[in-house]
């Protein structure tokens, strides 16, 4: 009876619990979801996460490594890290500081540090872990320190928030762009749709990296953080707009000759109602499969900009400024931690390519 209640609930579901079931049973798929999710849940808390000012610079702190966490000593469960102790190089004669063991630093949660805005709203300082009694020298340092002694690990978190939110807000910009261009090209197709795809082929045509280039050299040298971000944004959002739009047109060329469309035409709704309130619906998971695929290229593309010097500038903080910080072979022999940088942008490009992939598999319930 059980069964026979499950296949006719089955059989009365919609598109999207459909395609919900299915996705389901792509276990890598649904494992990059909760990834992806936990990502952009670092994104919202990231000032509360870093533990140090990512932009205070210290060079009495530059190239410590990382330190970790000592849950219990001899007291028993007495969260500590070690003291920082300056030492002298005898090969270079610098001061460097380096841990103690002897000097135990309790670690305690929710302890107040640097000034932030939780949501860019509410005036706090406090951070999710922290010294109970801060020193001006020492600090924990989760993944060690640059050369200026910039915590790596405060600045990784709140790059988070800069390289996905740019990969967010260009992927809105190309599907609205992409929805309507590769619509209208799909739905009304003669001259229009000659003309949007001459324009795709053009910017499909033109090589990534010297577009870039070109476009990024124009962004004035005086312009603040916020308007390179704005700028960035819509570079990317330019670029990233025109396979969506192949999707659109691909779909509506199929769809415009079905009964529901023409039931509408003669019914009189207008061109715009027809393609956003019924044609546009009946596709709506190959168009979220294609926004996962795409916001990969989109942090990929922030990353290499930023990276190559062309992107975000200092004192901006994305995932693409922290790597560049490991070009120099000689720097990383000595501080390979500055790798560390790589490891968010190849965990977050897998993940939303698993997560496309399995959206992609979905996206027909009835296959």
């Amino acid at each position: 009876m059980s069964t026979a209640l499950a296949d006719d609930s089955l059989a009365q579901a919609g598109q999207l619990r459909l395609t919900w079931l299915r996705f389901k049973r792509h276990k890598l798929a649904f494992v990059s979801l909760f990834i992806v999710a936990l990502f952009y849940l670092v994104a919202i808390f990231a000032d509360g996460l870093a533990i140090n000012d990512p932009h205070a610079t210290d060079a009495k702190r530059s190239y410590i490594p990382p330190q970790g966490i000592h849950l219990f000593d001899e007291d028993g469960f007495n969260p500590h890290v070690s003291g920082l102790t300056g030492k002298r190089d005898m090969k270079t004669f610098k001061l460097a500081y380096v841990p103690d063991p002897a000097r135990k630093l309790k670690v305690v949660l929710f302890a107040h540090g640097y000034s932030y805005n939780l949501f860019g709203l509410i005036p706090t300082d406090i951070h999710l872990i922290g010294l109970e009694t801060p020193q001006p020298v020492d600090g924990i340092f989760l993944l060690g320190t640059d050369q200026l002694g910039r915590d790596l690990f405060s600045r990784m978190m709140v790059a988070t928030r800069i390289s996905l939110s740019i990969g967010l807000v260009s992927v809105g910009l190309s599907l609205v762009l992409g929805i309507l261009l590769g619509g209208m090209s799909g739905l009304y197709g003669g001259w229009i749709d000659t003309a949007i795809q001459r324009v795709i082929e053009v910017i499909r045509s033109i090589p990534t990296i010297p577009l870039w280039m070109g476009i990024a050299a124009a962004l004035p040298n005086t312009w603040s953080v916020t308007q390179v971000y704005f700028a960035i944004t819509l570079i990317i959002s330019f670029i990233g707009w025109t396979e969506l739009a192949r999707v659109v047109r691909g779909r509506f060329l199929a769809l415009r000759e079905e009964d529901f469309v023409i039931a509408a035409e003669m019914l009189g709704a207008s061109q715009l109602r027809i393609m956003l309130r019924h044609m546009l619906p009946s596709f709506t998971s190959h168009v979220i499969a294609a926004v996962s695929l795409a916001l990969p290229a989109m942090i990929i593309s922030e990353t290499s900009l930023s990276f190559l010097g062309l992107g975000l500038r200092p004192p901006a903080i994305s995932w693409g400024i922290l790597l560049q910080d490991a070009q120099n072979v000689q720097v990383l022999a000595g501080a390979p931690w500055l790798l560390c940088a790589a490891i968010p942008v190849v965990l977050v490009i897998l993940a939303f390519n698993f997560l496309g992939d399995g959206l992609r598999d979905a996206a027909d319930p009835y296959g």
